[in-house]
């Protein structure tokens, strides 16, 4: 990066000695598990893609360059098998290449050349695999203030002549985008029957490229403009639409479900980020979370993105919540303590649901409680299902999964 971006923000500039040293010896996952994150849409044969650009990179500025030399690499094998007409080849070339681009895109904090060319070069991968999709999938954009959200519609299969399926709305996190959402075979969402919208929400994916930031509120507005634009699909039931959110999403989505009321059939998160001020992921986590919303949101001076995090508070907005709503956290979640999304769920009046991992982090990943307990996916897929099809929840549901894997009330 320039060092205009790297001077940016003074513990990125104090540690980013720290960063090297900490990839060199633990390796591009050292907060998360990144690499499986990215590669998991592709299918398995992409897991040892990503592993061995990963073993590559031995500091942080590594990272972008083996991911984007893989991306050629794949994508040039992608072309080939497109040229000899191996169209189920291309097919999975086309998506891991895509993959890789936005990982690429991932460890830059400034939109300049470089990051627009990695741009480019995923929308065209993702756009071939698109035209060789096993399914029907819809790129779209949705008119938001001076610009366009950006979004991606899986359907489960080619609609039959009147068939309207339901569906989600997926909010990712900060490090996420609209393209590593949903799996190319055997989604989980799109083998219940429900359609899945993934989007690039105010500061998401492709949105700061095109100039619309995020704010501590605009993705009510947001979801407002996505299910306006959901309902009126001719392959959408407008009545058996629901959010799904993931990490920093569990904030963002607050406010679409407050603004959102009825329309929305329910709201389910997981890896809980409810801090009001967002102190500890911006303060005491790794820099590379502060660096990357301050891309996001456009605030780029230290003093004033300390003031801009400051008015992230979904508490007020937790209050106006209609639907249902589900929260699975991890009780040693050190990017949001838990005690927060406890008191947020006390807030909400809704009918709702909590349940808490014992000794998980944030991405509930090597917890004993998440290897033996219920798998937070199936508890939300599940849990989703029952409020598409109108099954009454439980007005109020605590548990905690121990160590054991044992549902116990909280």
């Amino acid at each position: 990066m320039s060092g205009e971006s790297e001077r940016r923000s003074r513990r990125w500039r104090d540690q980013r000695w720290l960063m090297d040293a900490v990839v060199a010896t633990i390796g591009i996952e050292w907060e998360q598990e990144r690499l499986s994150h990215y590669a998991r849409p592709a299918g398995p044969a992409a897991a040892p893609v990503f592993r061995a650009a990963g073993a590559r990179m031995k500091k942080f500025s590594d990272a972008h360059r083996e991911f984007a030399s893989a991306a050629r690499r794949i994508e040039a094998r992608a072309d080939h098998y497109a040229g000899l007409g191996r169209e189920l080849p291309a097919r999975e070339s086309y998506i891991l290449a895509a993959l890789l681009w936005a990982a690429a895109r991932w460890p830059l904090y400034e939109i300049d050349e470089r990051y627009r060319s990695y741009e480019d070069r995923m929308v065209r991968c993702y756009d071939a695999f698109i035209e060789r999709a096993p399914r029907p999938i819809e790129r779209i954009d949705i008119p938001f203030e001076h610009d366009a959200l950006s979004g991606l519609l899986h359907l489960p299969h080619a609609p039959a002549d009147g068939e309207t399926f339901p569906c989600i709305v997926n909010i990712g996190g900060m490090d996420g985008c609209k393209e590593n959402v949903v799996s190319m075979y055997g989604d989980p969402w799109l083998e219940r029957g429900i359609a899945v919208l993934a989007m690039d929400g105010p500061g998401q994916g492709v949105c700061p490229g095109r100039g619309i930031f995020v704010t501590a509120d605009n993705h009510g507005p947001a979801g407002v403009a996505t299910v306006d634009w959901l309902a009126k699909h001719p392959a959408i039931d407008p009545d058996r639409i629901a959010l799904r959110a993931t990490s920093f999403g569990t904030n963002f989505s607050i406010h679409a479900a407050a603004a959102l009321g009825d329309r929305v059939k329910g709201l389910a998160q997981a890896f809980a980020l409810h801090e009001p001020g967002c102190y500890s992921i911006f303060n005491s986590a790794s820099p590379t979370f502060r660096m990357r919303f301050m891309l996001m949101s456009n605030v780029t001076d230290d003093d004033a993105f300390d003031r801009f995090a400051e008015t992230f508070d979904v508490r007020e907005a937790a209050a106006k919540i209609s639907c249902p709503v589900l929260m699975i956290a991890g009780e040693d979640d050190e990017l949001s303590p838990i005690e927060h999304t406890i008191d947020l769920y006390d807030r909400i009046t809704a009918p709702k649901k909590l349940i808490v991992y014992e000794g998980a982090k944030h991405s509930l990943g090597g917890a004993a409680s998440v290897a033996a307990g219920e798998h937070f996916g199936i508890t939300t897929g599940e849990w989703i299902v029952d409020r598409l099809n109108g099954v009454a929840p439980d007005p109020d549901e605590r548990a905690i999964i121990d160590m054991y894997g044992k549902r116990n009330p909280i």
